[in-house]
């Protein structure tokens, strides 16, 4: 189990599987253009999209990557103090209505902060779709990859004073 972790959790090289896919939903759909109001006709109107040769409205890409995002949250950021950046930001592919997502994450870099009680972890989150067509699961599909600086307690902010930049 990987939830709720503190720095010392984290390792190098490290693989985060985060839990429970979500296909998406119109309501979703509905609920992010509510909020985001993105008004790009790619993601309004269908025939506009069809005519561009996507096969349906793609999902706007700010919903996207919170949903991607929201999927890492219990994994790694809990205990933050903060997101302190984030970086090298890819989107792959379309994401449509129907779609389900999931993530997974890489650690690549830990570095404690000089008053030993916190440290920041960097990863790079990669999120996937995967659709079903008539009742077989296809490949996953890399939709978004980025990069991002979380600042993290400590459980222990006594112990591991002082370890190595282990900063790629």
């Amino acid at each position: 189990m990987t939830k709720n972790r503190y720095f010392e959790d984290f390792s190098i090289g490290e693989i985060i599987d985060h839990a429970t896919p979500r296909t998406i939903t119109q309501g979703d759909v509905s609920m992010g253009l509510a909020l985001y109001g993105n008004r790009h006709a790619l993601m309004s109107s269908t025939p506009f999209a069809k005519q561009l040769g996507y096969r349906d409205r793609p999902l706007d890409d700010v919903l996207v990557f919170n949903m991607i995002f929201g999927k890492s949250v219990p994994d790694i950021s809990t205990h933050a103090i903060a997101n302190l950046g984030y970086g090298e930001g890819l989107f792959c592919a379309p994401v449509y209505c129907g779609d389900t997502l999931s993530a997974r994450s890489e650690v690549l870099g830990l570095r404690e902060n000089k008053n030993g009680k916190s440290g920041i972890v960097m990863v790079r989150t990669h999120g996937f779709k995967q659709s079903f067509k008539g009742g077989f699961n296809q490949d996953k599909v890399c939709v978004l990859h980025y990069v991002r600086w979380v600042m993290v307690h400590k459980r222990d902010p006594i112990k591991n004073k002082n370890l190595p930049d282990t900063r790629s």
